[in-house]
C-alpha cells in the first residue's frame, strides 16, 4: 500500500483535533485505539514518504552488517 502526503495530512489532523478515525485519500477507514497507536503510524508514513523522495533509481542496494557472534 503506498501512502501520500495527503494521508499524512488528514492523520496529523486526527491527532490535533483528538479524533482516533482517519479516512485516508483511497477511501480505507483507520480507527486506532489510542493516541500512541495514531503517532506510530504517522512515523510509518512518513518514514514511506521519505524514503520515495530520497529513491534515486530503481535498485536499492542496502548494506547489511554480518556479526560473527550469529546475531
Amino acid at each position: 500500500m503506498s501512502y501520500q502526503q495527503s494521508d499524512l495530512d488528514r492523520l496529523n489532523q486526527a491527532i490535533a483535533s483528538g479524533v482516533r478515525s482517519v479516512t485516508f485519500a483511497d477511501g480505507r477507514r483507520t480507527e486506532y485505539q489510542s493516541l500512541d497507536q495514531l503517532l506510530a503510524a504517522k512515523k510509518v508514513i512518513e518514514s514511506e514518504l521519505l524514503m520515495k523522495s530520497t529513491a534515486k533509481s530503481a535498485v536499492v542496494r542496502r548494506r547489511v552488517p554480518f556479526y560473527r557472534s550469529g546475531l
